[in-house]
């Protein structure tokens, strides 16, 4: 059962949730999607307590969730901001060292520049990216289309307090034409960790090559699973990534 709390980093509340766990050994630490909060990991933080026996954390990014607003508007550096500003801040007042960092989306481009500037055990990334590739833009494009002129707003609002702020700080820096050229590969040729990489074969926010392309660059050991899914493979293939995180944080501290 998750206990809800809060940080404050910058002078802004941060929304967060704890699943209780054997203290001996490294927490897992979840990052989400661009679009995502504490809720809509759903079951996947009581699944991944359960199959690991670890402390799971979870927290809203700035204007996500129950989270207060960024404390400026977002631009293309945000994900580098959440990497090495924000995310050591919200580690040190859970007192969580070495994490192994579980990321979705955004949230797995953020664990991937972290892990390359502070200690982690291990990283897991779901649906990462490291480039733009022209599938993210126009599903983002639709995206932004089904916000504006369908239900995902209504939807979106069950789970964000402003979800104004959390939509188009997400869209803004994705749609930003100097954004077309961003590239984390660089940050992932200084990650020594273990990675596990997911992918869901069906995803339409991003391909194959984004794998592809960390598993290139990267220092550490490299697990692989391409699983039947789409964008959320934690959440459509639910057993199979909850079974493959579990089989990988067992092999470390």
């Amino acid at each position: 059962m998750a206990i809800q709390a809060s940080v404050t980093v910058a002078g802004r509340r941060l929304e967060v949730a704890q699943w209780p766990g054997d203290d001996e050994r490294r927490a897992l630490v979840l990052l989400h999607e661009g679009l995502g909060s504490v809720t809509l990991w759903r079951g996947f933080p009581d699944a991944l307590s359960e199959a690991t026996g670890r402390r799971v954390v979870a927290f809203s990014r700035f204007g996500h969730g129950r989270s207060q607003a960024p404390p400026r508007p977002r631009t293309p550096a945000f994900f580098h901001e959440e990497a090495l500003d924000v995310l050591p801040e919200i580690l040190a007042q859970l007192d969580v060292a070495a994490p192994i960092l579980v990321g979705h989306s955004d949230g797995a481009s953020i664990a991937l520049i972290h892990a390359g500037h502070h200690p982690v055990t291990a990283i897991a990334l779901l649906a990462p990216h490291v480039i733009v590739e022209d599938v993210t833009v126009e599903a983002i494009r639709e995206a932004r289309e089904r916000y504006t002129d369908g239900d995902l707003r209504e939807r979106m609002a069950r789970h964000h307090d402003d979800v104004d702020a959390a939509f188009w700080g997400w869209c803004g820096v994705w749609l930003d034409p100097a954004f077309r050229d961003w590239s984390l590969e660089p940050d992932a040729e200084r990650v020594r960790c273990p990675i596990l990489l997911i992918q869901g074969v069906a995803d339409p926010y991003g391909t194959l090559e984004q794998l592809d392309r960390i598993q290139a660059r990267v220092r550490g050991p490299v697990e692989r699973l391409e699983v039947p899914a789409g964008h959320s493979p934690h959440l459509e293939a639910a057993d199979e990534v909850v079974a493959a995180i579990a089989a990988f944080s067992d092999r470390l501290p």
